[in-house]
C-alpha cells in the first residue's frame, strides 16, 4: 500500500487506551460510535485520533466487521481532507462505501455502517460531479443510507451534516423543483438538519464549516455575513484530537480565501 499524506500536526495529540475511553462521549458526539469491546479495535481508535490515519485504517481492516467503522473512517476523512491525489481519493471512497455496505447488510441495525457508505458515496459525487453522480443513481443510495443511520440513532449529528450537505448540493446541481421531485431535496430540510446537527454537538467545527457552505449555496450572497460567522467560530475553536483539528485547519483555509 503506498504511504499516506501525513497528518500535518502528527504529534500534537497523545492519547491512549485508558484517556481515550475517559474522552470518548465528548470526541464522539458526532457520531456517536459506541466504545469498542475489542482491545484492538480500541487501539485502532486511538491511533485515529491522534492522527495515524493509514495506521488506523489497516489496524481496523485487520480487525474483522468490528474494526470496519474506525477504518471506514480514518479512510473517508483522510480522502476527504489531506489526499492529493484524485484517483486515489476516488479509489478510497469507494473501498469504504464497499466495505461499509457489506457491514450494513451484516448489521442492518450499525448506525454507522449506513453512515460511512451515505458518507463515502457522498464525498464519491462531490469528486467526480454530483450532476454525473446523480445520472448514476448514487443521490437515493446517498440520501437512504443517511437517513437509515439517523433513523437509528437519532442523536447522530455527522448524518445530519452530511444529508444537509447532500440536499444542498443536488438543489444547487439541478435546481430545487426537480431536486425537490425526484430526491426530496429541499432548502428547508438542509438548513434545519444543520441546525439539528448543531444543537446535538455544538462544538463541531467541521459542521460549522459545512452549515457554512450550505447557507451560501442556498442562499448566495444574503448569508455570506451569516457563513463568515460560523468559519470564525469553527476557526477559533479549540480542537481536542487530530479529526476536530481537520475541521479547524479547514476553517482556516475558508477564512483565507
Amino acid at each position: 500500500m503506498a504511504q499516506w499524506t501525513p497528518f500535518p500536526h502528527f504529534g500534537s495529540y497523545h492519547f491512549d487506551m485508558a484517556s481515550l475511553k475517559t474522552h470518548w462521549v465528548r470526541l464522539h458526539m458526532g457520531d456517536a460510535e459506541p466504545v469498542p469491546t475489542q482491545a484492538a479495535v480500541l487501539q485502532a481508535w486511538v491511533l485515529l485520533h491522534n492522527g495515524d490515519f493509514q495506521a488506523a485504517a489497516q489496524a481496523g481492516w485487520q480487525a474483522g466487521n468490528a474494526g470496519v467503522t474506525v477504518a471506514a473512517k480514518a479512510t473517508a476523512i483522510y480522502a476527504s481532507y489531506l489526499e492529493k491525489k484524485e484517483k486515489t481519493r476516488l479509489d478510497l471512497f469507494l473501498q469504504v462505501a464497499d466495505r461499509a455496505q457489506a457491514l450494513a447488510y451484516a448489521e442492518p441495525n450499525n448506525a454507522n455502517a449506513w453512515y460511512w457508505h451515505g458518507y463515502a458515496l457522498n464525498r464519491y459525487s462531490q469528486s467526480i460531479s454530483v450532476a454525473k453522480a446523480l445520472a448514476q443513481g448514487l443521490g437515493n443510495k446517498i440520501k437512504e443510507s443517511l437517513e437509515r443511520a439517523i433513523a437509528l440513532v437519532p442523536q447522530h449529528a455527522d448524518a445530519r451534516i452530511t444529508l444537509g450537505a447532500f440536499h444542498a448540493e443536488v438543489i444547487d446541481k439541478v435546481g430545487a423543483l426537480i431536486g425537490g421531485m425526484t430526491y426530496g431535496a429541499k432548502k428547508d430540510k438542509s438548513l434545519k438538519l444543520f441546525q439539528e446537527a448543531l444543537q446535538l454537538h455544538p462544538g463541531s467545527a467541521m459542521g460549522r464549516v459545512e452549515y457554512a457552505n450550505a447557507l451560501v449555496i442556498l442562499e448566495g450572497e444574503a448569508k455570506i455575513k451569516e457563513a463568515n460567522a460560523l468559519y470564525e467560530q469553527a476557526a477559533a475553536s479549540e480542537a481536542m484530537d487530530a479529526l476536530e483539528r481537520l475541521g479547524v485547519d479547514l476553517a482556516r483555509t475558508e477564512l483565507h480565501h
